[in-house]
């Protein structure tokens, strides 16, 4: 088996907390700012080294003596955004602490709607992203639970609001591309199928749904309903382990 390199074995993040303050004014952190800023803009198909190189007025290669590749790139701006996700005053409890990052997470995701299609692997491997996860197991930790049992509440909680968030970002997506401004515009163009459906009578309970619903379009109530659903099962678990 061949010998692994220097530069294999060694991390972004190691490198980076190796390397001496930077004298120039090109570094990780600007080229992942405009990185951010292109792929708010313009999705992130519009950032590539290329172009990240051209708005900062340097050489391509001049980038690629900071950023090796495209993987690294797209750890830094996960890492920059999930700064925003650090709370200005720590929540007391683990139900608050879960339940606040939570709903900043949903906030960064539905600003940056590009972090809902990266690879899952980089929501974890970034310092700023372990922070988040550092507090929200902290929150956890000496409620009765062991380490798998709350690790799998953690997890539990990360993964409704990272699909639900995506569902609502890609809902949105689908509606720019079909040219829906709101949710009337919606059930209107997707009419035809529905009404069909329904008439089969096979589904009465969702016709129901369709019939007396009231936050239909209150995106917020929905995520917030279903999270207090998550956390009252993590609530659970609290209650057992404590007994």
């Amino acid at each position: 088996m061949p010998k692994k390199t220097e530069v294999e074995k060694v991390s972004l993040w190691e490198r980076l907390d190796r390397a001496p303050a930077p004298r120039a004014s090109l570094t990780p952190q600007r080229i992942a700012a405009v990185a951010v800023e292109l792929a708010d803009g313009e999705g992130i198909g519009a950032v590539t080294m290329r172009r990240i190189a051209a708005e900062l007025g340097v050489a391509p290669m001049a980038a690629y003596r900071h950023v090796d590749g495209k993987d690294e790139l797209w750890a830094l701006m996960v890492d920059l955004v999930s700064a925003e996700l650090e709370p200005q005053e720590e929540p007391v409890g683990w139900r608050a602490t879960l339940r606040a990052h939570a709903l900043r997470t949903r906030e960064a995701m539905l600003r940056h709607p590009w972090l809902a299609q990266l690879p899952a692997p980089l929501f974890a491997l970034t310092p700023n992203r372990m922070a988040g996860a550092e507090r929200q197991l902290a929150s956890l930790d000496g409620l009765g639970l062991d380490a798998d049992t709350m690790m799998a509440a953690f997890r539990t909680v990360g993964a409704y609001v990272h699909g639900a968030t995506q569902t609502e970002v890609s809902l949105a997506q689908y509606m720019r591309e079909q040219g829906w401004e709101t949710g009337d515009d919606t059930r209107r163009g997707l009419a035809p199928q529905m009404v069909y459906l329904m008439e089969t009578g096979r589904y009465p309970t969702y016709r129901e749904y369709t019939r007396t619903a009231a936050r239909k379009d209150d995106a917020a109530w929905q995520f917030e309903t279903g999270l207090d659903c998550v956390l009252d099962g993590v609530a659970g678990l609290v209650e057992r382990g404590q007994a």
